[in-house]
């Protein structure tokens, strides 16, 4: 059997929509995208062309691509109370790789109405594979906004933590077999994430019941720009760091970024129990990877990584690379993962 594939996130928005991007705009400032318009008939419209484009691509496990999201963390945060996004707050995040003006925390977080669980009946009905939806983690979202309430970060991660488990759980309802939280700052912060970002991740996941499959998606970082490839990164042995954790928690899947930097194979050989997502292409790179560069390293992580708990994936989302590139890539990422079957 050929290894399963599947997308991660952030897919490039049609050219014919008409919604701001985190990608497109350059700057990470929060700034008001006009979140109405992300329920439009158009943007519905939008989310499953590009289901149905990946799925083309021959992706397994396709996302919604993000698309009614001007980027991956503050359109939830916009279904939070408790957010202010017209007081922003500068601040230096990412272990000091950029400064932003923020949405500033000055009340209780507390969900709303459930959004995702449309958001993802939506991009659904597109296509009868499974659909993964994506998540910000407590600890990301912590570090690109700023607290003006809480008292400590432990009380404020723990009230994002369940106020993003309200959402999961309407996901499950919904029917959705598919649902990743992305920490990539648990690859800033390892120290963090063990002290007490996997607590996080365990209570926004839950009472998730059996035949849900559960990723936690840990990159390493976005550049400023495509083809910026000498762009800060975390630690290339933040995984290391982590990996015990990750596979004593209740996470079904990894998802590891390995294309932009390869890890030491050892690495591999600490998830016993976990399922890794390998990052077998970039996303930050136009240039495509052929299906012997990925079929090679593969092949070299598949001895330390049995292929009943493997899968292949891009680094992370796609939404920096131009339409035409990132299909290429996912369909010789298919090519590839059809050589193991």
């Amino acid at each position: 059997m050929a290894l399963h594939t599947t997308a991660l996130g952030a897919f490039p928005k049609p050219a014919h929509l008409e919604l701001p991007d985190w990608f497109a705009v350059g700057e990470p400032d929060a700034a008001d995208f006009g979140l109405e318009a992300s329920t439009s008939t158009q943007v519905d419209r939008a989310t499953q062309e590009v289901v149905r484009l990946q799925v083309d691509a021959g992706v397994d496990i396709p996302t919604d691509g993000e698309i009614r999201r001007e980027n991956y963390i503050h359109y939830h945060c916009r279904h939070l109370d408790g957010f202010d996004f017209g007081k922003l707050t500068e601040k230096v995040v990412r272990d000091g790789t950029w400064r932003a003006k923020l949405p500033t925390v000055v009340g209780p977080i507390a969900p709303r109405e459930s959004f995702l669980d449309r958001d993802y009946l939506v991009a659904q009905s597109a296509t009868s594979r499974p659909v993964k939806m994506t998540i910000p983690g407590a600890l990301t979202i912590m570090d690109t906004s700023a607290n003006a309430y809480y008292e400590s970060d432990l009380a404020w991660g723990h009230a994002l933590a369940k106020a993003l488990n309200h959402e999961v759980l309407a996901l499950v309802d919904a029917g959705c077999t598919q649902i990743q939280i992305d920490e990539p700052v648990f690859a800033r912060y390892p120290d963090a994430a063990r002290s007490y970002g996997f607590d996080l991740i365990e209570v926004a996941l839950g009472d998730v019941p059996e035949g849900v499959t559960t990723t936690v998606h840990v990159c390493c970082g976005y550049p400023d720009r495509l083809d910026n490839l000498d762009y800060p990164k975390a630690d290339p042995h933040a995984y290391h760091h982590l990996a015990e954790h990750i596979d004593a928690s209740s996470i079904d899947m990894v998802s590891l970024e390995d294309a932009h930097r390869h890890n030491d194979l050892d690495l591999f050989e600490r998830f016993a129990n976990t399922i890794v997502v390998l990052g077998a292409v970039r996303i930050a790179s136009s240039q495509i990877e052929t299906v012997d560069e990925i079929a090679s390293r593969v092949e070299a992580v598949l001895q330390h990584v049995g292929g009943a708990r493997m899968l292949l994936a891009p680094d992370c989302g796609l939404g920096f690379l131009p339409q035409e590139i990132a299909l290429a890539k996912l369909r010789n990422l298919r090519e590839a993962a059809d050589r193991f079957g």
